[in-house]
């Protein structure tokens, strides 16, 4: 006998988020974040920015924002609020045919009575309103007009629950007598709750015995008395906004109707009262607004309130994805409201918009200062120097055969001796010696070597190299205003932060400074330059740059001085005896002397210079000319997106000038 096996059946997921959803692409994030913030940005508003333009394959902010409006107008120009009166009308030219159809077939009727019958019939009103009040005590005639005539009746009672209660109008289509007197009796009760709210006289049980008696009205299924009035608010609100939207005279019209709705005052004194007890509870639902329609679709009640409801969620999700109130995160989108409003395809790109954000926290790529602000983590800083030190890597190797093999390390012809190894040493493993000590290791434990060996630290042996010089690497870097005006800020900060990364992890005994100069010169650390925006300011100030140079040279006097200049521009700023910058355009001889002199000082100790001139200026050619030939240095000029390339070839050369053939630029 065959094992019987339980059919299964499968849905869409609804139980959070999708578990089989692809994970958040934050390397692509952290790439546009830290560009920004190269480019002047705070680490907050480049999140911000990340966030608005979105990634490849996600839409961003401003993508669902613009669908938000795209939506909004298509309702606006799809629509139009008279639906309820032409169905009505509709309704009251079918009685009043089928009644003339019936008087020209009764034979029997006296003629003095058919002809004030049809006099009252042709001096109808226009209004439908109206017509309909004039007709309400006539005594049909036809059954099929006299059916028609009440379905009018009939209509605008369901049209206005329809308005305060979704899907009422379907509910109660056929209903009986019964069924209205039941969902009479539901309004009386819930405006006596809603009365007993406002004087604070309710408690949790009324609540409860009101859900049990008429809780399949409510299909939302509130848990308390206060979801109850938010949901309802929330519609009667929109009902409001909805007549205030119609033109005066359907606005007239309806009025008129609505004492028709099932033959009843009493129903429109209830919904009156309901009104009255919402507005007076959620006084800040916007009971006063109004919409311009201008679409052929006509609107009944019902579904032209919930239009206006669809219209209050478009722009309360505009306000959302516009992000511009205090705290704002992509969190707080109302991601069901965006499903509902926009399609699938829009909320998954909501969702991981909010999954990119806090992953871009709880990954650790940005913290958050004492003062409040964010600010990219160590941990971004080497994420970030890594992908820039692999980019210049392979603009090394494809130029002309060179090879990126120069950024293997520090260490020198091997010598054939091993020692223990200490952190920060960047030669290679001794495997055998390795090996060997975790082996011993293992069986002076007690252990089996047979059956596998764990290394430890201690057992790491690494092979001795030759000696090599340490360096001592000044990086300069030009922040004058120009360098942002022309295109070059952020090369300039790539350059940085890829130099630094290689020596920071490459050749930790070498030490780096950066030196940014512009009206003055300052020392700053790889974050702050990398957070350093625009300067508004003019000023090339070269000597106070090469001042601190030459003051971090001497603090290690061991070291091989390196030096490496990247400017666009002459000097045209000095630092005065009083620490004063003087500015001069075009330079002062002073400007130049001053420059010259500690340059020449530099050169006296052994720094190798490489000067970086970007742009075509003559002047500035010929002067980084004369400053190259003045102390044996070298002058490099790469295009832009070159730079970064550029500057750590030469800082490899300058570094191993013996070891690798010069000419390479």
């Amino acid at each position: 006998m065959a094992a019987h096996h339980p059919r299964s059946k499968y849905g869409r997921y609804a139980g959070g988020p999708d578990p089989l959803a692809p994970p958040v692409d934050l390397a692509e994030a952290l790439d546009a974040i830290t560009e920004d913030v190269m480019a002047g940005y705070s680490p907050e508003q480049a999140m911000r920015e990340f966030l608005r333009r979105g990634g490849r394959n996600n839409m961003g902010l401003d993508d669902l924002a613009r669908r938000v409006q795209q939506r909004r107008r298509e309702l606006l120009s799809r629509h139009r609020l008279d639906g309820t009166l032409d169905e009505v009308k509709q309704l009251l030219d079918t009685a009043v045919l089928e009644e003339r159809k019936q008087l020209a077939r009764d034979g029997m009727m006296d003629d003095a009575d058919r002809e004030f019958r049809e006099l009252r019939l042709n001096n109808l009103p226009t209004s439908p309103a109206a017509a309909v009040q004039e007709l309400s005590g006539y005594d049909w005639q036809s059954s099929e007009a006299k059916a028609a005539f009440e379905r009018i009746k009939d209509l605008l009672g369901r049209e206005l629950l329809d308005q305060r209660f979704a899907g009422m109008k379907q509910a109660l289509e056929g209903a009986t007598d019964a069924d209205r007197q039941a969902v009479g009796e539901m309004l009386r009760d819930l405006n006596d709750l809603l009365a007993k709210h406002r004087r604070g006289e309710d408690t949790d049980d009324d609540f409860a015995d009101f859900m049990a008696k008429h809780g399949d009205y409510f299909p939302e299924n509130p848990r308390n008395v206060d979801e109850l009035i938010d949901a309802m608010a929330k519609r009667a609100a929109a009902a409001q906004r909805m007549l205030r939207s119609m033109t005066p005279e359907q606005r007239q019209e309806l009025m008129e109707l609505s004492a028709q709705a099932f033959g009843s005052p009493e129903l429109m004194a209830q919904l009156d009262a309901l009104d009255s007890n919402l507005q007076a509870l959620r006084p800040g639902e916007d009971w006063t607004g109004s919409e311009r329609f201008g679409g052929e679709e006509g609107l009944g009640l019902g579904d032209g309130t919930g239009v206006l409801q669809d219209l209050a969620e478009l722009d309360s999700l505009a306000e959302q994805l516009g992000q511009q109130y205090s705290g704002a995160r992509a969190a707080d989108i109302d991601l069901d409201a965006v499903m509902r409003q926009l399609g699938d395809e829009a909320a998954v790109s909501a969702r991981t918009l909010a999954d990119l954000e806090r992953a871009m926290s709880d990954s650790g790529y940005l913290r958050r200062t004492a003062d409040g602000n964010l600010r990219l983590s160590p941990r971004a800083m080497r994420k970030l120097g890594t992908s820039l030190l692999q980019d210049a890597a392979s603009q090394l190797s494809g130029r002309g055969g060179q090879r990126d093999t120069r950024l293997a390390g520090a260490s020198g012809e091997i010598t054939g001796a091993t020692r223990p190894w200490q952190f920060g040493d960047a030669e290679p493993w001794d495997t055998t010696r390795t090996l060997t000590n975790a082996i011993q290791r293992t069986v002076a434990e007690g252990g089996d070597p047979s059956g596998g060996v764990r290394l430890n630290v201690g057992d790491i042996e690494i092979s001795e190299t030759e000696a090599r010089t340490q360096s001592a690497v000044a990086l300069l870097v030009d922040t004058s205003f120009s360098m942002a005006v022309e295109g070059r800020w952020v090369p300039m900060k790539r350059t940085a932060l890829a130099l630094h990364h290689l020596i920071s992890t490459r050749f930790r005994g070498d030490q780096l400074q950066l030196i940014g100069f512009g009206r003055y010169a300052q020392s700053m650390d790889v974050d702050e330059l990398t957070a350093l925006p625009p300067l508004r300011e003019q000023g090339t100030n070269l000597h106070h740059g090469l001042l601190l140079a030459n003051r971090f040279f001497r603090r290690h006097p061991t070291m091989q001085p390196v030096l490496l200049v990247v400017t666009d521009g002459e000097p045209t700023a000095h630092l005065m005896p009083g620490g004063e910058s003087w500015f001069s355009y075009p330079p002062e001889p002073t400007t130049i002397r001053l420059t010259v002199e500690e340059l020449d000082r530099l050169a006296r100790q052994g720094t190798r210079a490489t000067f970086f001139r970007l742009g075509d200026d003559p002047a500035l050619e010929h002067f980084i000319d004369q400053l190259a030939r003045r102390v044996d240095g070298r002058v490099v000029a790469p295009d832009v997106d070159d730079l970064g390339a550029a500057v750590v070839g030469e800082y490899l050369n300058a570094r191993f000038r013996g070891a690798y053939e010069d000419g390479w630029f």
